[in-house]
């Protein structure tokens, strides 16, 4: 293994670059790197250490999803890391692929494969239940969970996860952005849960909550426990209960404390810290309680577990506009033809994976076109609106999900956010520091306080813009962590950046932190730094170039030459020419025209002999003229 690591270490990317026919020695190449990382992979299983293989193998299967090989071994690292119910999930997501692409199904080694996984997961048989059992109807399962309106895509493999985490946790909160469906799914996994608590799976909606002492009391009405009677208690227990009639923590801990039962905490972000101090109450005082919640940010509650709640993948996000775009618009297809295709796809893309986004685009297909949908997300805000009328107001419209958000942030945490807006391709944090970081004195004419944001203060406000789903934090490939907006955040935090009058200042500060990092960078190209230096201008390639391009919008020449000087060479290494020649003609149009004629002429540097009398030629004529005299 040590030789295929030391083999794959070497491979740089654009491959032949100097080549002007590469395409077919390329292809050749690259699949021999695929087959030697396959290779390392099966023996990192062999070394029975699944867990290490896994984001590497779940990457390249998401990039080479009908390479049987390579599914087969992230199947067989999911089943070795005793993850039984996501390798069954992969196996199905396999099975359609290769049905969509190809019209085939797996072949042996992946159904020997689905064999062996079927009887790891297959339970031991009931014994039969009683001739009166069978009689008797099934009674409903308790709890309050109604019964949904329309179908649950996607999001198997998070469906196991959640039920292996609430089987070793007894506090799980579901994180993520507004939008990205985690009240969806809480309730779906509940409901496949729903046998295994004898007292019930309850949902508290707290979004309608506005005062935080009031939480207690809306989970107390949720749960149907207003007026709780303790049956079989003692004239002592009853006036202990009379004393305590008006407090509705006490009455909930009571209505709980005696039951095995799942409490589904919806939307805590704005009551957060009242809905932590009543979820660790509880879990202290009710041994057979388990809360599952759904935030945009943690509780922070001793115990919690944490799961994440992403985008959609892109097959599953395709797959719900497929499925909504036909309710609106029956007989709606997104492979209708290629243009269809491309056009859903960008949609999907732009709109970063996120269900309620997706959902509100295809309500419009009622009467929008895919590729008019597409071409108006610029302006999503005021296309995507016009929600289910059942739904809360924030709910109704891709700019309430965000302001939701947003009205939840102090000055500091809005102040930072708005100005990471102006990143392209996110940022690391020395950047963040430098360019969200304005003092007092430097804000515009009006603006507040708050907008001013100390750089020792920048890297605190970004946890916590992190820990509320407002920015996505992760590892780079020099294993700094780097910070990025969705594209919807993005657009929503650049409008309040152009509301606040601070877009020139924080651009600029944008732009001379990036030519410096350019400037500097340059002279590794050229010596025994040159690995670092190229891998610093392509992690930050997209920011340079926007940095260029607010340059060239401001008609700094001087800014673009620096830039254009030290990109140049990076530019000539990655064989990117129609760049390098894009900006050597920008920078050139920012000065004169060498061949237009001159305003005034310039001085000759050289004159005809006949253009002035020889020299000594006038005192000769004075002194003649004056002897005649």
């Amino acid at each position: 293994m040590a030789a295929l690591d030391d083999a794959l270490a070497l491979w740089r990317e654009p491959v032949l670059a100097d080549l002007p026919d590469r395409a077919g020695p390329v292809a050749g190449l690259e699949a021999r790197r695929l087959e030697a990382r396959r290779t390392r992979l099966a023996a990192v299983l062999a070394l029975g250490r699944p867990e290490e293989a896994l984001p590497e193998l779940t990457a390249l299967a998401a990039a080479h999803p009908i390479d049987e090989p390579l599914q087969a071994l992230r199947i067989q690292a999911l089943r070795d890391a005793g993850r039984t119910a996501q390798a069954l999930a992969a196996y199905e997501e396999v099975r359609l692929v290769l049905a969509d692409r190809l019209g085939a199904v797996p072949g042996p080694g992946l159904r020997d494969l689905h064999t062996g996984l079927l009887r790891l997961d297959r339970p031991a048989p009931a014994p039969p239940p009683p001739a009166d059992a069978l009689r008797a109807p099934a009674a409903p399962p308790r709890g309050n969970l109604r019964a949904r309106l329309t179908s649950f895509v996607g999001r198997e493999s998070d469906i196991a996860a959640l039920r292996e985490d609430l089987a070793r946790a007894r506090l799980v909160t579901l994180l993520g952005p507004g939008g990205a469906g985690k009240t969806r799914l809480s309730q779906e996994v509940a409901e496949t849960l729903a046998g295994t608590w004898p007292d019930g799976v309850w949902l508290a909606e707290l979004a309608p909550v506005d005062d935080p002492d009031s939480v207690a009391e809306a989970v107390l009405g949720a749960l149907g426990a207003r007026e709780t009677v303790l049956r079989g208690a003692g004239a002592e227990e009853l006036r202990a209960a009379e004393r305590h009639a008006g407090d509705p923590l006490v009455r909930l801990t009571e209505h709980c404390s005696r039951r095995r039962m799942l409490l589904l905490l919806d939307n805590c972000e704005h009551v957060i810290d009242a809905a932590a101090a009543l979820a660790d109450h509880l879990l202290a005082h009710c041994p057979a309680l388990t809360v599952l919640a759904t935030s945009r940010e943690p509780l922070g509650v001793p115990g919690e577990f944490v799961r994440p709640v992403g985008p959609l993948p892109d097959p599953m996000a395709l797959r719900l506009l497929a499925e909504r775009g036909a309710a609106a618009s029956p007989g709606f297809r997104i492979d209708a033809d290629a243009a269809t295709a491309a056009a859903v796809a960008e949609i999907c893309q732009r709109l970063d994976g996120l269900p309620l986004a997706i959902e509100l685009a295809a309500a419009r297909l009622r009467m929008l076109g895919p590729r008019q949908i597409a071409d108006r997300l610029d302006d999503r805000f005021r296309l995507l609106t016009n929600g289910s009328r059942t739904v809360l107001p924030r709910q109704q419209t891709l700019r309430a999900v965000v302001d939701w958000s947003w009205d939840l942030l102090d000055a500091p945490e809005r102040a930072v956010l708005r100005r990471l807006s102006v990143f392209a391709g996110g940022c690391a944090l020395d950047a963040a520091e430098d360019v969200c970081s304005v003092a007092a004195a430097d804000l515009p004419a009006g603006a507040g306080s708050g907008g001013a944001v100390d750089a020792r203060d920048v890297a605190a406000l970004l946890g916590l813009l992190v820990d509320k789903s407002l920015v996505v934090a992760a590892p780079g490939d020099d294993g700094e962590m780097r910070y990025r907006l969705l594209e919807t955040v993005g657009e929503y935090a650049g409008e309040r950046l152009d509301e606040a009058g601070e877009r020139a200042a924080v651009e600029r500060r944008h732009l001379v932190y990036f030519r410096e990092l350019a400037r500097t960078t340059e002279p590794g190209l050229r010596g025994g730094a040159q690995r670092e230096a190229i891998d610093r201008f392509r992690r930050e390639y997209e920011n340079l170039r926007t940095a260029l391009r607010h340059a060239v919008a401001a008609g700094d020449e001087q800014e673009v030459l620096c830039f254009v000087l030290s990109l140049s060479w990076y530019w000539m290494m990655r064989d990117l020419r129609l760049d390098a020649r894009h900006w050597a003609d920008a920078a050139a149009a920012l000065g004169p025209d060498p061949f237009a004629p001159p305003g005034s002429p310039a001085p000759s540097l050289m004159e005809r002999c006949t253009d002035r009398p020889p020299p000594g030629t006038r005192s000769s004529s004075r002194k003649r003229g004056g002897g005649r005299g």
